[in-house]
């Protein structure tokens, strides 16, 4: 009876959203009017533009299919979501139950002005990747019932089973009078796409109950009509209409990219406009992920090099944008991804410094705010940035081979692995803003024992070193007998992680140590602070020149002690030749160790997301991303080790990490602190900063300042749709 109770008190709170009933007998409070969506509100329909949030399933420590965020979660993100004046969340699949609670009872309380849902049916993405056919039976049927499932969890009218990496339990509230619409399946991968029309080209046709294909459609076009007919099939027996649309991304879109330079890029469409609604008031609207790094012919096409922004600058994003919506003709288009990250690290170069990483915070809510500007000038039906929160589980293909075991990917955050860092609302790693690089001890000395650990080196200039950890960096605090001045002077500090590297070099002098450094940290004038990895440790060069050539090797410097320290680099293209690409591309790739300085700490104006160290008088502080020394996993003591054949380098178990500091006059350049050492330093005499694995991670959340960035930009857009 309290079941049944509850079920009845879900359904009446949510009924109360205002709709209209069609001829047919179905509700509508969303629908598709020419090239725009509308909303029913004061008993008459009214333009609706989506300035929205793609909300991810996962946090911190934890992997999607874990779904650890709970209702108390979502309400507290809802409230920030709504300040920001967004008014609608896009998720990619089937949430927990408590997702849809806490939307109808957020929605409630805020009756005036409610959060809508964009709901997201995930496909067979594994299984259509490998098996390149979509019209498999097993692939087709699995689709089907993740489509029942998604429409019952929405409408609050099903029980989901446990099911290893899916939402399960039993969903009684009912976010149905809430949904803007249906978003089905997943990025669509074009080697998938072309051989599913090949294989079944007399299949390149579709007449469903409520949607159908043209006669331009292909099967793979038909496969797709008939998976949003189902969906509209489902839905309707709960007595309701929504707008649907499909995911679809550049790579697949239906225009001709002469500029990209690589062909899989541009081999295949998938066209919105060879699907209609036969018989589906609500409507039917196209979708698209657009950013403005990838494909490659953002930056090479000379089509869009046709179209300048408010600035005066040649912007092939806006460009991209005017070519989609013309193609797009008297049909609602919508871009439902786009964004930057404010990473370390960078994987793709974009258009008017749009990279895919590379930014701070600041910068990332300026280029988030350009970018949906945009969107709304050039007519298109909304918006949806990516992504609220920061997903530390999340890989990209740049950095994916230096982060091992896989598996271990959410117990620490990897700066330099711009996917993880998209979101509006940061996770940071546990000393993030409380031990800020800002010259000061102060928090230092008030962090408990138990979670630093002083140095004892004897090294001569140092009065004391200290270290601490999180997980996303090593920290280091030096008070020096001295106030640091780089126009004088530089400070080094040397790593060993495991046996090998440079013994000696030039930055050492005469001075030889008796165990190599894999990294070397000098700070001094700003163009010179960075940190450089041992030539023959370099991860970067052994893969792209050893393993795949793409790179210039000398073979001297790949032996063991060569003395070179070589810059820290990222590929961010690589390189390409016929037939793969239409012309040849050498490898792309940017320097990621440079060492800014700034302040970390968010309560101040000068705050730098992307500093790395700050001095005050005879204090330096500094953190350091565990990648850039060499880890793999420092959740587990893992880094790369020196062995490894072809593409794939092996890693090691470290014991710790052994500094070795040192002071270099510009006037000689001489590692002065190290001059009255032996001639062979006891670098394993020194001792080792450890700590234990840790299975479980400590973070908190806090809004970037690309939040505030961002909340003026939905506040101020006046889109040129909603004018007409």
């Amino acid at each position: 009876m309290v079941a049944g109770i509850s079920c009845l008190w879900w359904f009446w709170d949510s009924s109360r959203v205002e709709s209209m009933e069609t001829a047919s007998g179905y509700q509508m409070k969303f629908r598709t009017a020419g090239d725009r969506i509308e909303m029913y509100q004061d008993q008459k329909w009214q333009p609706f533009f989506v300035k929205g949030v793609n909300l991810g399933a996962s946090l911190p420590g934890h992997y999607p299919g874990e779904l650890p965020i709970t209702k108390e979660d979502y309400l507290r993100w809802f409230a920030m979501i709504d300040e920001m004046g967004a008014n609608v969340i896009r998720v990619y699949t089937i949430h927990p139950p408590a997702f849809y609670e806490a939307l109808v009872e957020y929605n409630r309380k805020n009756a005036g002005s409610p959060l809508y849902l964009l709901q997201g049916i995930w496909s067979p993405e594994e299984q259509l990747i490998e098996k390149k056919d979509a019209y498999l039976p097993e692939i087709r049927e699995e689709f089907r019932q993740e489509i029942r499932d998604a429409v019952g969890a929405v409408y609050g009218d099903i029980t989901l089973p446990e099911k290893s990496g899916k939402a399960s339990g039993t969903y009684r509230a009912n976010a149905g009078p809430y949904l803007l619409g249906w978003h089905t399946g997943t990025e669509w991968d074009p080697v998938m796409v072309e051989n599913t029309n090949k294989r079944h080209a007399k299949a390149a046709s579709y007449l469903g109950t409520h949607f159908q294909t043209t006669a331009k459609a292909t099967a793979f076009e038909a496969w797709l009509a008939e998976m949003v007919d189902t969906v509209a099939q489902e839905e309707g027996k709960h007595g309701w209409q929504h707008p649907m649309t499909f995911t679809n991304w550049v790579t697949t879109d239906p225009l001709s990219h002469p500029g990209e330079p690589i062909y899989q890029e541009d081999m295949v469409s998938v066209d919105p406009t060879h699907i209609r609604a036969a018989s589906w008031d609500a409507g039917y609207f196209a979708s698209y992920h657009v950013y403005p790094y990838y494909p490659d012919f953002f930056r090479f096409d000379p089509a869009l090099q046709q179209v300048k922004n408010d600035e005066g600058e040649i912007d092939t994003y806006k460009s991209y944008l005017r070519q989609l919506k013309a193609y797009h003709k008297d049909m609602p288009i919508m871009v439902t991804e786009y964004g930057v990250p404010a990473s370390w690290g960078m994987a793709h170069l974009g258009n008017l410094g749009r990279d895919q990483g590379g930014h701070t915070e600041k910068e990332q809510g300026e280029i988030d705010a350009a970018l949906m500007r945009e969107i709304a000038e050039e007519g298109y039906a909304g918006g949806i940035v990516f992504a609220w929160q920061d997903e530390w589980f999340k890989k990209t293909w740049n950095t994916m081979r230096f982060e091992l075991p896989e598996d271990r990917r959410s117990l620490w955050i990897n700066v330099l692995t711009n996917e993880s860092l998209f979101g509006l609302l940061g996770m940071y790693p546990n000393k993030d803003g409380v031990l800020n690089m800002d010259g000061d001890r102060s928090d230092w000395d008030n962090l408990p024992a138990e979670e630093k650990k002083r140095l004892d080196l004897g090294v001569p200039g140092f009065q004391e070193v200290w270290m601490a950890h999180d997980e996303g960096y090593v920290y280091i605090m030096a008070q020096l007998d001295h106030a640091f001045d780089p126009q004088k002077e530089k400070l080094n500090f040397g790593v060993d992680t495991t046996p090998g590297g440079n013994r000696h070099a030039s930055e050492l002098g005469k001075v030889t140590l008796d165990e190599g450094l894999e990294t070397l940290v000098t700070l001094g004038k700003d163009e010179e602070s960075e940190i450089r990895i041992a030539a023959g440790y370099d991860p970067h060069t052994r893969l792209y020149g050893k393993a795949y050539g793409m790179l210039p090797v000398k073979e001297e410097e790949l032996r063991d002690d060569s003395g070179v320290f070589k810059p820290w680099k990222l590929a961010v293209g690589l390189e390409m030749e016929p037939p793969d690409s239409k012309e040849y591309h050498p490898l792309e790739e940017v320097a990621v160790g440079k060492l800014a300085r700034g302040t970390t700490d968010p309560a101040s104006a000068d705050y730098d997301s992307l500093a790395a160290w700050q001095a005050k008088g005879n204090i330096v502080e500094l953190r350091l991303p565990w990648m850039l020394l060499g880890f793999t996993d420092p959740s587990s003591l893992t880094v790369m080790g020196y062995a490894g054949e072809g593409k794939t380098l092996q890693t090691v178990k470290t014991q710790g990490i052994r500094l070795l500091p040192w002071i270099a006059q510009r006037a000689d350049g001489k590692p002065e602190s190290l001059a009255q050492a032996i001639s062979l330093y006891p670098v394993t005499k020194l001792p080792r900063y450890t700590w234990q694995p840790w299975e479980e991670v400590r973070y908190h959340e806090r809004k970037k300042q690309s939040y505030a960035i961002l909340q003026k930009a939905y506040r101020e857009i006046r889109p040129a749709l909603l004018q007409k």
